[in-house]
């Protein structure tokens, strides 16, 4: 996707994985993965809460090889979590006591997968409602096309997700230095315009919340529609996850 004025970036939102092959941004491009409930979210909480670095594993096979070797190990499959592993998917999991200091491998239905799918793009930042500020000044200072990749839920579109990227889409172009030709993202921008005043009562339409809810899940809720909890940037290099906003 060609910039059409010099200096300016594009924002392109990509709602589910299965069309991240079809994006049209080409060249230098950071992806922003976006997993609200309840990867991305999550991984924040966790370097918020002092965790050394994250490495994401896509299947569950992975996952339990990991925990045999003796790793900390996060994971889940449909919001339950997997009897080999130490915690489940909730932000509320990664205290400082359970994961300050440690490494943690991590595995979801959703976000892990997706971010297996975009890991040989280039940079992957993790971004969630609690870091939004933090994540748009970082993606403002590397001055680069953005691509949003939304988890969605089984390859479908989800509502958290695309509220997500609106909210960032808006942040963005707000802050200057990027425009959008994409319907995605403007779609997205009017999904949040329509949410932004009752965050928490709009997303009582989105089937996932009404997943947790039936788990007793869903006390991570308000949490993780709250902006700007933390300004931890945590992004994918190589094999691992780390905070580069130290």
């Amino acid at each position: 996707m060609a910039n059409t004025n010099a200096g300016m970036h594009t924002i392109e939102v990509c709602f589910t994985p299965k069309l991240f092959p079809e994006i049209v941004t080409k060249g230098n491009y950071v992806v922003v993965l976006v997993d609200i409930l309840r990867a991305t979210t999550s991984i924040c909480a966790a370097f918020e809460n002092g965790v050394k670095n994250i490495i994401p594993v896509a299947t569950l096979t992975e996952a339990e090889e990991m925990k045999k070797k003796g790793f900390l190990v996060a994971s889940e499959q449909d919001g339950k979590k997997l009897d080999f592993a130490d915690f489940g998917n909730s932000a509320f999991n990664f205290s400082h006591e359970a994961v300050g200091g440690k490494t943690l491998v991590y595995c979801t239905t959703n976000g892990t997968r997706a971010l297996d799918i975009a890991k040989n793009a280039g940079k992957i930042a993790m971004g969630a409602f609690i870091n939004l500020n933090a994540l748009t000044a970082w993606l403002a200072a590397e001055d680069e096309d953005v691509v949003i990749l939304c988890s969605g839920w089984k390859n479908k579109f989800c509502l958290e997700d695309s509220l997500f990227a609106g909210a960032l889409t808006r942040n963005l172009l707000d802050h200057g230095g990027f425009e959008i030709h994409c319907d995605s993202a403007a779609a997205a921008l009017d999904l949040w315009q329509v949410a932004k005043p009752d965050l928490l009562g709009y997303i009582e339409k989105a089937a996932h919340r009404h997943r947790l809810k039936k788990l007793n899940l869903d006390d991570v809720i308000p949490y993780s529609f709250t902006l700007d909890q933390t300004s931890v940037v945590p992004v994918f290099e190589g094999t691992e996850i780390i905070n580069v906003a130290i």
